[in-house]
Order: structure tokens, then sequence, then C-alpha cells
């Protein structure tokens, strides 16, 4: 029995997919459950797998885009696939007649890399047929022109990127503003509560839930910052689910810290750990990336000092994390080296003021500088 095997549906307002990858060849022999391929989408990665034994038969290349549902192999149930037996001295007359008198040939409808193919049901041919050709190698993409310049195809995530961009630059007014923040009494605190915190809940203190549970607090105090533009419509949040950015091999992604204000230090570097090791194993879902109502970007992580943000539609604002610097700053009067970093807030100048997006930035600030605020959520 031969098995269809199909793009399947990915979200509603996913429409087609990318082969990435096969991990197996055209006529590989396959088991239930065994990654076939990878998919791209333009937002998300999944591994298709084999849903029965058999012979697989590859129908579209690595690279080609096709829409939800299309067929792009098949597999051929049973072991017999696989291999085909040797033919015993007793059949050779039987294989010698039906070669002698062939039946009918079947010919399959034309489809994308679909061959005609010759049935014989009497008995295996006395030698292995030469396979057909993979598809993979019938279309050949040259990738290189005179060893100079390298062509490939964007991938459908980094191309829904490129459009992301273009359009919150295109439809929104964003304008970013800075503040900066001394960083002593943070890295104190995880300094003395490391070991302890490590021990308790299997998982660092980092950066990044500071700077979460601050947001949270900032949002409460300005809720112009948790709202979004819909037509003439305001659309204000009543919710805090946190959008941070992720960095992978092919592209950005923000998967979302659901309810972050009532999740503990612990609970918020738990999740953000599992969408790291998701995203680098391209196994984040859809549900993952949707419905945030802000978003932090970490710029430090790669050195940056200062960048602006650009937003995550149909977000308000993104806050720029950058790296911690060792500057010299003036505190009552004296000159002291401090480890500072850089903040950017984005925001969209239609919806929020600049009077606003300063005492966000104001806000964190204070929630950084005095971590105390944040347990006392004050």
């Amino acid at each position: 029995m031969t098995i269809e095997v199909k793009v399947p549906a990915s979200g509603e307002s996913i429409t087609s997919a990318n082969v990435a990858l096969w991990h197996k060849k055209h006529g590989d022999f396959v088991h239930k459950g065994e990654v076939l391929a990878t998919l791209e989408t333009d937002k998300v990665s999944n591994e298709l797998e084999a849903s029965t034994d058999g012979t697989l038969s590859i129908l579209i290349s690595e690279g080609e885009e096709v829409p939800i549902g299309t067929v792009i192999a098949t597999i051929e149930e049973g072991i017999a696939a696989a291999k085909a037996p040797t033919a015993p001295a007793a059949a050779v007359p039987a294989i010698a007649a039906a070669v002698a008198n062939p039946p009918p040939v079947v010919v399959v409808p034309p489809a994308p890399v679909v061959a005609t193919v010759a049935v014989v049901k009497s008995a295996p041919a006395p030698a292995a047929p030469v396979a057909p050709p993979s598809p993979v190698e019938e279309v050949a993409r040259p990738v290189a022109q005179d060893g100079r310049t390298t062509r490939r195809k964007m991938s459908m995530l980094r191309r829904k990127i490129a459009t992301q961009l273009v359009s919150a630059q295109q439809t929104a007014a964003i304008l970013t503003t800075f503040n900066e923040v001394d960083m002593t009494a943070v890295m104190d605190l995880r300094k003395t509560v490391q070991d302890g915190f490590i021990k308790k809940h299997g998982v660092k203190l980092g950066f990044m839930s500071f700077f979460v549970k601050a947001v949270t607090l900032a949002l409460k105090d300005l809720p112009s910052i948790n709202a979004r533009i819909d037509g003439n419509d305001i659309i204000e949040n009543h919710y805090y689910d946190i959008g941070v950015a992720i960095g992978t091999d092919k592209g950005l992604v923000v998967p979302v810290l659901r309810d972050a204000d009532r999740k503990s230090f612990a609970e918020i570097e738990k999740d953000i750990l599992d969408y790291a090791n998701k995203a680098k194993a391209g196994t984040i879902t859809i549900e993952d990336l949707q419905g945030g109502v802000f978003s932090i970007s970490n710029g430090g992580t790669y050195g940056s000092l200062l960048s602006t943000p650009i937003l995550n539609p149909p977000q308000s604002a993104i806050l720029g994390m950058h790296t911690i610097q060792q500057r010299p700053v003036a505190i009552d009067g004296q000159v002291v080296i401090r480890p500072m970093m850089y903040l950017a807030l984005s925001y969209d100048h239609r919806l929020v003021d600049g009077r606003e997006a300063v005492t966000f930035l104001i806000r964190i600030k204070e929630c950084l500088e005095s971590p105390a605020r944040l347990m006392l959520e004050m």
C-alpha cells in the first residue's frame, strides 16, 4: 500500500512551507517514527516523521516551497519494498515468460517528478533495476558564480523577518529614547544568591529575569505602552505576555513569556532556558511566538554598546538591552567606575508620547538600581 507524505497544517496564517532538508534519501527504507524531512515556514521549523515502515520515494526537492497539503513523498509499505529478494532457480522460467509477454504498463497521471512505472507481478526481476534518480539530484541548483559569489534562497523565516521589519518602518512612527543604568546592585545580588539559587531551582539567575520583572512593573504604571493601534481604535492590554528575542542560526525568534507578572524569577529563567533550547533545536511552535504585548531584545549578548531596536508589530514598544561596560560616572560628587548599561526604548510615537517613554525608562532604571523595588512591586 502506498502512503502519501503531505505537508501538514501549521497554523491558520501559514499557507506554504519550504522543504528545508531531507534526512532520508530517495529509495531508503524508513521506519515508523523516523524523521524524514525538516519543513520550514515563515515562523517555525517542523520535523516530519514517517507514519509507517516502507520505502521512501521523494517527490519534492530540498529548497522547494509548496502549499500546505502538498504530497512531497510517498512510502511503499512493507519490508519487501526495502530490498527485492533473490529469485529461486525454479522461478526463472516464469521470469522468462513474463519478459516475453510483459503485462500492460501502468502510467501514473502527470505530477511533479513522478515517473511511469512498469509492474511485473508474477516474480521479481532477476537483477535489481537501476534506482530512479532522486528528484534532489534531478533539480540541481547552482549556488556559486565564478567562484566569487554564492547565491542561495532566503529562508522563509528570514523573508518573514524582512517583511515584518519593513512593515514596521512603514506603518509606525518609530522613535527611540535612551537612558543608562548602573548594574552594580543587580550584579552584587546575583553574586550573593547565585549558588543557593542554582541549588534550589536548578537554573542560573540571569539578568533577563530582572528586566522582565522591571518591564512588567513599568507597563502597569504606563498602560499606554501596553497598548496597540487597530484602525482608529486603541486596544489596551490588561495582561503581561512579554516577548524575549532569541537569536538562532536562521534568524531571530521572539517567544513569549505568558503572564510574566505572575511568575517568579526562577520560573522566568526556566522559561527562557526552555525557549533557548527549543530555538536551538528548531522545535519552537507557533503558539510560543504569538500574543506578546511588549518585547525585550538583548544586543549585549553580541557585544552591542548601543542600538535602536525595531518594533515587533503590532506591539507599540520594544526595550533594547546592551553590553555592560565599566565606565567612569559621577556619584555624590566623586568619579567612580561602575558597570553601566545603555537602555533603548523604541516606541510608536502615534500612541506613546515622549514623556511616557522617558518615564518608562526611568522606572526600569529605578527598579534595576534598587532591586528591592522588584521584590516589593513598588
